[in-house]
């Protein structure tokens, strides 16, 4: 069932619990407001029979002939007014209580009727006149009494049913949300799973049952989204390896020729001049030839281990610790390049679980790319703090070099992509990448040209229990 259709039920049924609570409150308003109305009546009649009573009374004390007949009249207006209101006193008190108030009445009448008649003193008559008067007053009081409770028992139920209602209500409600929103955020966590699965590179699906409503629709979704994917991952990794294969090849060549060509040449001179050159001469090709060689030496190292890193020692290291013999390494290279070194290395930060021979590696190459980009000194400064709430340990290399174009920025850890143009391999800072990834962390860099550059490293920080998770290179 579609989450829609859940809350528009939910909705129904609140409201269905509400329309019959209020039917049930009004049936007792209605029934309160009919007793209140019998009251006001009861109230009417009451005061009427307590007239009668007073003409009762008046005939005995003063034997006043004019007393029954204003009692006769007192007695034919009460029945004229109970006629009138015969439903609302009916609905108060039932037709068996109305009946009982009308014989009553009419008893009390025919009474009268024989009081007249009689001869005065008639003992018995006078008798029956006031026991008849009496019972009609204490049965008009008993019905009006017994009224005015029911209608505090009215109220009171009614309070006690509006109370239970509220809180049935509220209750349900609470319970139908709880369980909408507990449906609703199982959905979400599953969704947020994936998504961040997915931001991750792992393109797995949800395999759990699929839920009928609108977040099924959406995982469905997602789950074909992660299919496709996966497919296009797989066909862009197969394009970058053959792209890979392809700027491998170009910059193995590009980088190798220049000192096969240096070295052919100086050959061919060496061949050519060798009768008219000195050995001091021949000494200085073959020195050159051996620079060469070097060089392309050097090459093939960097190009190893780019394909194949070392296998990484790792320990628990103090971040500081591996930034301070970085610099003390290039401290002659700094101090004849006129760059003035500042270092802001936070306190009581993490450890972290690194190769420290690896890391001062990265951290040596970024300082002689920022020495590169300081052609006529500036300032270098190396600075720890933590990141990401604690979780991991920031090293930032600032210079305040040339900067990198922006247009070159999104490729400097690409292979054989350099901005020293001869004077550089390419491979460093792809180097220096792997290392980094191996390590579980992340090297970014931001640059501002005619500004300088920030290459900011970032490492977790160190966990004994994921000891075994760290992965190392291979």
């Amino acid at each position: 069932m579609k989450i829609e259709n859940k809350i528009i039920m939910s909705n129904a049924f609140n409201i269905g619990l509400i329309v019959l609570i209020g039917f049930f409150a009004m049936q007792n308003l209605n029934l309160m407001l009919t007793k209140l109305r019998f009251v006001e009546i009861a109230d009417d009649l009451n005061a009427s029979f307590l007239e009668m009573r007073l003409s009762e009374k008046n005939y005995f004390l003063y034997h006043d002939e004019s007393a029954l007949l204003d009692l006769k009249e007192k007695i034919d207006s009460t029945m004229k007014s109970i006629d009138l209101a015969v439903k609302d006193i009916s609905r108060a008190i039932g037709q068996e209580n109305l009946d009982q108030l009308k014989s009553h009445l009419n008893q009390y009448s025919e009474v009268v009727d024989e009081v007249k008649t009689s001869r005065l003193g008639d003992t018995q008559i006078e008798a029956k006149f006031r026991t008849k008067g009496k019972s009609l007053r204490e049965f008009s009081n008993t019905i009006t009494k017994l009224e005015r409770k029911g209608v505090n028992d009215i109220i009171a139920k009614s309070k006690n049913i509006l109370f239970y209602s509220f809180w049935a209500i509220v209750l349900t409600a609470i319970v139908v949300s709880h369980f909408i929103s507990q449906k609703i955020l199982r959905s979400l966590r599953e969704i947020q799973r994936l998504a961040k699965s997915i931001s991750q590179g792992n393109f797995n699906k949800i395999e759990a049952s699929t839920p009928a409503d609108e977040f099924g629709s959406v995982i469905t979704a997602i789950n074909s989204m992660s299919e496709e994917l996966r497919n296009r991952e797989e066909e862009l990794i197969q394009s970058k390896k053959l792209a890979s294969i392809g700027i491998l090849t170009a910059g193995v060549a590009h980088e190798l020729t220049n000192p096969l060509n240096n070295i052919s040449m100086i050959a061919q001179n060496y061949q050519e001049f060798y009768d008219v050159l000195s050995e001091g001469n021949r000494l200085d090709l073959m020195k050159k030839i051996e620079g060469e060689t070097e060089r392309i030496e050097e090459i093939v190292r960097n190009l190893l281990d780019f394909s194949k890193p070392k296998e990484a020692k790792l320990e628990e290291r103090d971040i500081n610790e591996t930034v301070g013999k970085s610099l003390e390494i290039m401290q002659n290279t700094l101090d004849i390049s006129n760059v003035e070194v500042t270092t802001e290395l936070g306190q009581g930060l993490h450890h972290v679980y690194i190769d420290d021979h690896q890391i001062q590696q990265v951290l040596v190459n970024l300082i002689v790319n920022a020495v590169h980009a300081m052609e006529h000194g500036g300032v270098l400064k190396l600075a720890t703090k933590p990141g990401d709430k604690g979780r991991t340990v920031k090293v930032d290399v600032i210079d305040t070099g040339k900067g990198i174009p922006p247009e070159f920025l999104p490729h400097i850890f690409d292979p054989f992509f350099s901005t020293k143009g001869v004077g550089g391999t390419g491979l460093g800072l792809s180097v220096s990448y792997g290392i980094i990834k191996n390590h579980k962390g992340t090297i970014k860099a931001e640059s501002t040209v005619g500004v300088g550059t920030t290459f900011t490293i970032e490492f977790p920080v160190y966990n004994k229990d994921r000891e075994e998770d760290v992965v190392r290179n291979a």
